[in-house]
């Protein structure tokens, strides 16, 4: 039998427990109650932040879109980027005169920044209107902390939790009626030498499978037409869950009993490392019905010497091997990456690899970082940091030969016709639609409101860098 990290059955009830007496107090209260949620970070902090909503729905209050009107203030925290960190300190810091006006406010700050502790630090001395902060391990002990504030009225700071666990059970408030989040393990022990996420967020868990499939199933009978699993590394999925007699089921495991489920409907997943993509598991998608021929696959560099002190656990030819099976087995696979440029070390010629390595597996679309430091990992104090100037230089000429390259990837897409689910209006054009392939490209197109959360067949009539352009035909 295989063993999973689960919150007690005592715990959870515990949990439900405090739902009831804030949703008790904001009744007696007489007076709507309201909350608001900030969010900043990956889809895993989204797929969070839906479940705080959830729990802050379930309490009696009503979600709203402006801080102005709220009776809790949550901010959902990222780690991954200084930059982040200095946005979500920069929006904590405007909530200040919310709580002058308003001094029963409750101001929350959780997740992955808040576990670091120099940052919770600066929340206790720099913050004193912030009323508790939590991990993103505890985000279950929400209700908890504001009844403990409410009776005890100081502030709190939640320590990291001494088990990571997985809460099952709570409630969910999900942004999109037809798109959804699905986590399906927490954590990550790869300890990248330049990431903070196994410092913030925890050794890997994994959800029971029996839980993970419940909840798409849920969600494909509600209707919803593309559900992304998420994990720090998804792909690494049960390893953590292995049996006394040596019994495992894995990621690709997982995603062929999900395939089962009958609907009209695509299954994603990300991130994926390239050390845990097997060939079971592109097996699994290429044989499947559901899931979307897409692939994000995080090369980070093209040098074997750069990857060796990144902690990578691969190399290049190993990292080709996998685009080349891929792409035997799904001929139509889209390949997405992450890069990173300037890393500590990282010399002209290891530079040339990173392009080198573009030019011959041509990703579809790249997401590209210049290196900045993290407290925390060993990268940040590691010799030979790079010249801002440097890579910035190497940044543009990576962005240059990759952008000629998506172009000559969508060109073989003028005059197809694509399945495309409709997302809505342009954020950038409210009067044209938007919406994604099975590839996960984007398509732009002349569509109408009733069109959002539906599959439509578009006729490419432009290819361009970043985007399709077409012709709605039904």
């Amino acid at each position: 039998m295989r063993k999973y990290k689960i919150l007690s059955e005592c715990e959870m009830k515990k949990h439900s427990e405090y739902i009831e007496k804030v949703r008790t107090m904001n009744l007696n209260s007489g007076v709507d109650k309201y909350a608001y949620i900030q969010t900043f970070g990956c889809q895993q902090n989204v797929a969070d932040s839906e479940r705080i909503a959830g729990m802050c729905e379930a309490m009696g209050y009503t979600v709203c879109d402006t801080p102005d009107v709220a009776d809790i203030i949550v901010v959902n925290t990222c780690a991954i980027r200084e930059h982040a960190e200095k946005r979500a300190l920069s929006i904590i810091g405007q909530f200040k005169h919310l709580k002058a006006k308003k001094p029963s406010l409750i101001i929350a700050v959780c997740g992955c920044m808040v576990a670091q502790e120099h940052r919770r630090n600066d929340i206790k001395f720099r913050y004193p209107y912030v009323d508790f902060i939590f991990g993103a391990s505890s985000l279950f002990r929400l209700p908890q902390l504001i009844v403990e504030r409410v009776q005890k009225q100081k502030r709190l700071y939640c320590p990291e939790e001494k088990e990571y666990l997985v809460a099952e059970g709570m409630p969910v408030r999900r942004e999109s009626n037809f798109k959804a989040w699905v986590s399906v393990m927490y954590g990550c022990n790869n300890f990248c030498t330049y990431c903070i996420v196994p410092y913030v967020r925890g050794r890997e868990r994994s959800r029971r499978p029996e839980d993970i499939i419940s909840e798409v199933g849920e969600l494909v009978f509600a209707g919803y037409k593309d559900i992304t699993l998420l994990g720090q590394n998804v792909n690494s999925y049960g390893k953590d869950a292995i049996g006394d007699d040596g019994e495992t089921y894995d990621f690709a495991d997982l995603l062929s009993d999900i395939d089962k489920i009958e609907g009209d409907y695509y299954i994603r997943f990300m991130t994926s490392h390239p050390k845990d993509a097997s060939k079971k598991l592109i097996d699994v998608m290429a044989s499947s019905k559901h899931i979307a021929h897409q692939f994000h696959l995080p090369m980070q560099s093209g040098s074997d010497e750069v990857l060796k002190k990144m902690n990578r656990r691969y190399d290049t030819e190993r990292y080709m091997g996998i685009v080349e099976y891929m792409r035997e087995k799904m001929p139509d696979v889209t390949i997405s990456s992450d890069i990173i440029v300037g890393f500590p070390g990282e010399t002209e010629e290891d530079f040339q690899g990173t392009l080198d390595m573009l030019s011959r597996v041509r990703f579809d679309m790249t997401y590209s970082f210049i290196y900045s430091p993290r407290n925390g990992t060993p990268a940040a104090k590691m010799e030979d940091q790079i010249d801002d100037k440097i890579k910035s230089e190497r940044f543009d000429r990576l962005l240059e030969l990759q952008n000629r390259i998506a172009y000559e990837k969508n060109q073989p897409l003028f005059g197809t016709v694509q399945k495309v689910l409709c997302d809505g209006r342009s954020k950038n054009n409210e009067n044209v639609f938007s919406g994604r392939t099975e590839g996960n490209k984007i398509v732009l197109f002349e569509g109408n409101d009733s069109d959002t959360g539906k599959f439509l067949n578009i006729k490419i009539t432009r290819a361009d860098t970043f985007a399709l352009y077409g012709e709605k035909l039904n």
